[in-house]
C-alpha cells in the first residue's frame, strides 16, 4: 500500500542515501513564536512529522528537528496588547516581556508552551532547537564568520532577485505603508545591506537591545565589526566572540540546512514563490555553505470553517490547543494525514465537526471490516498511532453528534449523562463515563464554547397547556401512538423506529414503507409538534436522543399523558 506519506518517505530515504549513506536522516520544520501558533502553522510540523514517522516505522534512524525561531525580532504590538510594548519592537522574542497576565518569562515562551503541549498530545516527537540558545551560545560562530567573509558573493546572489536599484534596496516595496520598524522586519529584501556595503549579519544593540542597527564597518582579519544604533549608541565588537546578533533570514535558513544536514523540509506557498527565501536559499546553501537544499513539497494553507488564510500576525486565530479542546487527537492528525500537502482543507469549529466525526467513525468501521481503500487505511493508521505508541481514544465510539446533544440537554450533569448513555443500548449498556472519554469531554467542550446560545436546548419545565388543548384529533392520535409504545421502544434504535414509524401507522403504511414526499412531510410535521412541546421551538437535537435525555416520565408529562 502507498500514500503521499509513503511516497515522500521513499524519496527522502533515497536522497539521504545519495547524500550521506548510513547517516541519521534529518527532517526539519520551523516555527516563529511571534504570536499564536495556529492550525496553518501546524502543517509545517505535521508534514515532516508524518514522513519522519513513516521512516521510523521502517526501522530507519530518523530525526525531526523543530527550530523555534525565538531569536527573531519582535515586529509589532498585536491588537489587544498594551501599546507600551512598542518599546520592545526590534528586540529578540525571548527578550520581550510576555503579554500582561502571562505566567511565562517572555513573549516567545508564552506562545511556544501551548504548542509544545499540543504536539505532545498529538504524538509528535521531535528535537526542539531554540535559535536564541544557538546564537547566544556561539554555536553558529564559524558559520557567521564564514558568511561575513563571503558577503560579496552572498550579495551577488541576492542581487539576481532584487527588483529595485541597490541604493533603494534597504526599503521594502511596502515600506511606505509601514513604520521603519515594520519595514525592517521584512527580511525578504536581504535586510542587512548598509551604506558601507552589504552585511548578512544584524547585531542587536548592547544598549537598547533592539536590531535598529547599522553596520558601519567590518575587518575580516580581526573580525572587528562597528555598528551604530537608532537609539544613538554605537560600538565596535569582535565578531569572533560576539554572540548578540543573527544572520538575516535569507542567509540564516540555508546556513541551517547545511549545518544540520537537513534532507527534508516542506515550505508554505508563500516561501516558494520566485525570489522567495526558499529559492534564494537554494543557491546560497550550495554556493556559500557547501550544503544541499532539502527536498520537500509546498504545502497549502489551512482554513477554519470558511475563514480565509490564517495569519499569526493577527490575533484570534484558532490554535492546535484550541482544536484539541473539541476534538480527539487522532481526528486532528487524520485531517493532516489524509490530504496531500498541496491540498488545502478546513478545520471545523462549527456544526460541521459533527459531519466530520461521522466520516471518521465510518472510516473506522470500514477499516475494522477490511473495506477501507488502501490510502484511507494508511491515513487512519497514521492517525491512531505513531511508530512509538498509540494515541488516546475512547473505548466506546458513541457518535459525536449524540454526545453533543446529550451535553446540550444535560448541561454536563454526569448522573444524567450516564443514565442516557446506559439506555442507548440496553443489550450492551455503558456503565462508566470513562468508556466514552475523551470524546465525551470534547463534545461537552464544543457545546460549551462553540454552540451559539440561540441553538442551545432548554427543556420545558411544564406542559404547554394552551398548545395541547388546541390540538386536532390527528395530532392527539400521533401523541397517543408514541406514548403507548414508549416503554417498549426505550432505546436509541427503538425510539428511532418509533418516531419515524408513528406517521407511517397513521397513514396505514407498513413499518418498512419507503419514504415518499407525502410521508416525509407528515414526519416533519410530527417532529415539529414534538420539538415544540418538549423544548418550545421547531428544531433541536435528534429526537431519539432528546427523548432519552428528557426521560420517559418527563416526556409523558410534557406530551400531556
Amino acid at each position: 500500500m502507498t500514500d503521499w506519506v509513503s511516497q515522500l518517505a521513499d524519496d527522502v530515504i533515497a536522497e539521504s542515501e545519495r547524500r550521506a549513506p548510513g547517516e541519521t536522516i534529518v527532517c526539519a520544520s520551523g516555527l516563529s513564536p511571534s504570536g499564536p501558533i495556529h492550525l496553518g502553522n501546524l502543517r509545517e510540523v505535521m508534514t515532516p512529522h508524518l514522513v519522519a514517522d513513516e521512516i521510523r516505522r521502517r526501522g530507519l534512524d530518523c530525526v525531526h528537528l523543530l527550530s523555534w525561531d525565538d531569536y527573531d525580532r519582535f515586529r509589532k504590538v498585536p491588537a489587544g496588547i498594551d501599546p507600551s510594548w512598542a518599546e520592545h519592537i526590534g528586540k529578540p522574542l525571548t527578550s520581550v516581556p510576555a503579554p500582561p497576565g502571562s505566567a511565562y518569562p517572555n513573549w516567545a515562551e508564552h506562545f511556544k508552551t501551548p504548542m509544545i503541549s499540543a504536539l505532545a498530545r498529538l504524538g509528535v516527537t521531535y528535537r526542539g532547537i531554540s535559535q536564541t540558545k544557538q546564537y547566544t551560545s556561539g554555536v553558529y560562530r564559524e558559520q557567521i564568520l564564514h558568511a561575513m567573509r563571503e558577503r560579496d558573493r552572498i550579495d551577488a546572489v541576492l542581487s539576481r532577485y532584487r527588483t529595485k536599484p541597490k541604493t533603494q534596496s534597504k526599503a521594502h516595496p511596502k515600506a511606505k505603508a509601514m513604520d521603519a520598524d515594520e519595514a525592517a522586519a521584512l527580511e525578504g529584501s536581504g535586510a542587512a545591506e548598509e551604506e558601507a556595503g552589504y552585511y548578512p549579519y544584524k547585531p542587536y544593540c548592547a544598549l537598547c537591545g533592539r536590531d535598529l542597527t547599522t553596520v558601519t564597518g567590518y575587518d575580516d582579519e580581526t573580525t572587528e565589526l562597528a555598528y551604530t544604533c537608532a537609539c544613538g549608541y554605537g560600538e565596535t565588537v569582535r565578531l569572533a566572540t560576539h554572540d548578540r546578533g543573527k544572520l538575516v533570514w535569507k542567509v540564516d535558513w540555508p546556513m541551517r540546512w547545511a549545518y544540520e544536514g537537513v534532507v527534508f523540509e516542506p515550505s508554505g506557498v508563500d516561501h516558494t514563490s520566485p525570489g522567495s527565501s526558499f529559492e534564494v536559499g537554494g543557491h546560497l546553501v550550495g554556493e556559500i555553505f557547501g550544503g544541499a537544499q532539502p527536498i520537500g513539497p509546498r504545502y497549502a494553507f489551512v482554513g477554519i470553517s470558511g475563514m480565509a488564510k490564517m495569519s499569526s500576525s493577527k490575533g484570534g486565530v484558532p490554535t492546535p490547543a484550541d482544536a484539541l479542546e473539541i476534538m480527539e487527537a487522532p481526528l486532528l492528525r487524520w485531517m493532516y494525514a489524509r490530504r496531500k500537502p498541496a491540498q488545502s482543507f478546513k478545520v471545523a469549529f462549527d456544526q460541521e465537526i459533527q459531519r466530520l466525526y461521522d466520516e471518521w467513525d465510518a472510516l473506522e468501521r470500514k477499516v475494522t471490516d477490511g473495506q477501507a481503500l488502501p490510502a484511507d487505511q494508511l491515513a487512519h493508521a497514521r492517525a491512531v498511532r505513531t511508530a512509538e505508541q498509540p494515541l488516546e481514544s475512547s473505548a466506546r465510539r458513541v457518535p459525536y453528534r449524540m454526545l453533543a446533544s446529550i451535553a446540550d440537554v444535560t448541561t454536563g450533569d454526569e448522573e444524567q449523562t450516564l443514565r442516557i448513555l446506559r439506555e442507548l443500548d440496553p443489550a450492551e449498556p455503558i456503565t462508566d463515563l470513562a468508556l466514552v472519554r475523551p470524546r465525551l469531554d470534547r463534545a461537552q467542550r464544543w457545546v460549551a464554547t462553540q454552540l451559539p446560545a440561540e441553538q442551545r436546548t432548554t427543556v420545558r419545565q411544564e406542559p404547554d397547556e394552551e398548545l395541547l388543548s388546541g390540538l386536532g384529533e390527528p395530532q392527539r392520535e400521533s401523541l397517543r401512538l408514541l406514548l403507548d409504545s414508549l416503554d417498549a421502544h426505550w432505546s436509541l434504535d427503538g425510539l428511532t423506529d418509533l418516531v419515524y414509524g408513528v406517521p407511517k401507522r397513521q397513514a396505514g403504511l407498513p413499518a418498512d414503507a419507503k419514504a415518499t414526499p407525502e410521508l416525509k412531510a407528515a414526519q416533519r410535521e410530527f417532529f415539529v409538534l414534538l420539538y415544540t412541546l418538549l423544548v418550545g421551538r421547531d428544531t433541536g437535537p435528534r429526537l431519539p436522543t432528546l427523548l432519552l435525555a428528557v426521560g420517559a416520565g418527563r416526556v409523558r408529562k410534557l406530551l400531556g399523558a
